[in-house]
C-alpha cells in the first residue's frame, strides 16, 4: 500500500535532489509544520517530495548538520527539541557573535544599508498591523540579522551565524509558540533601536545593546521552557 503524502509541503524540483529536500523540510519545519520532537518518516517525506529515499536521507543529514533535527537508532529521525542548555549554549554564542557583527557593520556601512534595514522593519510593524501569521515575523527577524553579518564584510563571521541561525530559527518558533505577544511587544522597537545605533554609528551603546538584544531572548526563552508550559 503506497504511503500517503503529506500535501502541505511543496513538491521538490530538479535541481540537487538532496539539497532541496533539505530546504523543503526546513521550510515547513520553519512555518510550524513539523513541532520539536516530531517524527520525520523517510517513506512520507520521499512520497510527498516527489524524490527518492535516498534524497530524503542525504536530505536530512544536511538538517542533522545545521542542528535542526537529530537521529536515533531506536526514535528515528526527529525535529530537535529545544532544551534549556541548548538555549544556553547557543544563545552565548550568537551573544558574541551579534556584539561583533553589529560594530563590523556600522564600521563600513552607510545611510543606504541603514534606510533598507528601516524599510525591513516597517514591514515587520506592518506585518504585525496587520495580524500575520507570527512565522512571517520571525523569517523577517532573521533576515534582519542575515543583513548585518553581511554587511560586516567578514565572511568567517557570517560562516559562524549561519552554522547556528537555523537552531536561532527554531528557537525564535519555539519563543512565540510558547508565548508570541511579549515577542510581537517589543520586536519592532529593538530592531528599531539597532537601526538608530547603526546609523549613527554609537559603537560602545550599539556593542552592548546588541548584545543585550540577544542575551535578553534567551532569558525569556529560558525561563519559558523552565515553566513548562
Amino acid at each position: 500500500m503506497e504511503p500517503s503524502p503529506l500535501a502541505p509541503i511543496r513538491r521538490a524540483e530538479r535541481r540537487g535532489l538532496a539539497d532541496e529536500a533539505a530546504d523543503r523540510v526546513r521550510e515547513a519545519i520553519f512555518t510550524g509544520l513539523f513541532q520539536p520532537g516530531g517524527a520525520l518518516r523517510e517513506v512520507e517525506l520521499a512520497a510527498s517530495l516527489g524524490v527518492s529515499r535516498g534524497a530524503v536521507r542525504e536530505g536530512l543529514a544536511v538538517l542533522a548538520r545545521e542542528g535542526l533535527v537529530q537521529s536515533e537508532w531506536h526514535r528515528g529521525t526527529r525535529v530537535t527539541e529545544v532544551t534549556a542548555p541548548d538555549v544556553e549554549e547557543v544563545y552565548a554564542v550568537r551573544a558574541a557573535l551579534e556584539r561583533v557583527a553589529a560594530r563590523a557593520a556600522a564600521e563600513r556601512s552607510g545611510a543606504f544599508e541603514w534606510d533598507d534595514l528601516d524599510r525591513l522593519v516597517d514591514t515587520m510593524a506592518a506585518e504585525i498591523a496587520r495580524g500575520a501569521d507570527v512565522t512571517r515575523l520571525l523569517a523577517l527577524d532573521v533576515e534582519f540579522h542575515d543583513r548585518i553579518y553581511r554587511l560586516s564584510g567578514n565572511r568567517r563571521l557570517l560562516d559562524a551565524w549561519l552554522a547556528i541561525r537555523s537552531q536561532v530559527h527554531l528557537f525564535l518558533l519555539t519563543r512565540v509558540r510558547l508565548g508570541h505577544e511579549q515577542y510581537r511587544g517589543i520586536v519592532v522597537d529593538e530592531h528599531r533601536e539597532l537601526v538608530a545605533l547603526l546609523r549613527v554609528k554609537d559603537l560602545t551603546t550599539l556593542e552592548r545593546v546588541a548584545e543585550e538584544h540577544v542575551r535578553s531572548a534567551g532569558r525569556v526563552l529560558a525561563e519559558q521552557l523552565a515553566d513548562g508550559r
